[in-house]
C-alpha cells in the first residue's frame, strides 16, 4: 500500500490495491505536493486510515502495514528511505516485492506513484 503499496497487487484484483493510472504530470496534479520528510508523513498517517475503492489499510508507526484488500488481508512492512516510502505487501498467497514511493499530497488525499515516482499512481483518501 499504496503506500503507496503497487505490482502484483494490482494483479490480484481488477482495479489494484495501490496501483492505477500514470505518473504523467497532469493539470490534475498541479494540486498535489511533494511529502518530503518522514516526520511529515508519520504526522499524516498516525492514527488514521488510508482509503481507496476496495482497500483499508493502516500505516503504523512501528513500521508495519495492515488492513484488506478487495476481502484479502494485507500486511507488510515500511521505512522512510531519503524521500521515499518504501514498502513490501503480502495477502493471501501473494506479495509484492520493496517498492520505494514518491508520496504527495492535496489535501486529505495521498498519492503514492511507484518506482521513486517513475511508475502507476495510486491516490487514497486519508479518514
Amino acid at each position: 500500500m499504496a503506500w503507496g503499496l503497487t505490482g502484483r497487487m494490482a494483479q490480484l484484483t481488477a482495479v489494484g490495491v495501490l496501483a492505477l493510472g500514470t505518473a504523467a504530470a497532469t493539470p490534475a496534479q498541479a494540486d498535489f505536493s511533494v511529502v518530503e520528510a518522514e516526520p511529515t508523513f508519520r504526522a499524516l498517517v498516525d492514527g488514521r486510515e488510508l482509503r481507496r475503492f476496495g482497500v483499508r489499510l493502516q500505516v503504523h508507526p512501528d513500521g508495519r502495514i495492515s488492513g484488506r484488500g478487495f476481502g484479502r488481508e494485507v500486511t507488510g512492512n515500511w521505512d522512510w528511505r531519503g524521500r521515499y516510502f518504501c514498502r513490501t505487501l503480502e495477502w493471501g498467497s501473494g506479495s509484492d516485492p520493496d517498492n520505494c514511493q514518491l508520496v504527495l499530497r492535496d489535501g486529505s488525499t495521498l498519492r503514492f506513484i511507484s518506482h521513486q515516482g517513475q511508475g502507476d499512481h495510486a491516490d487514497f483518501r486519508l479518514r
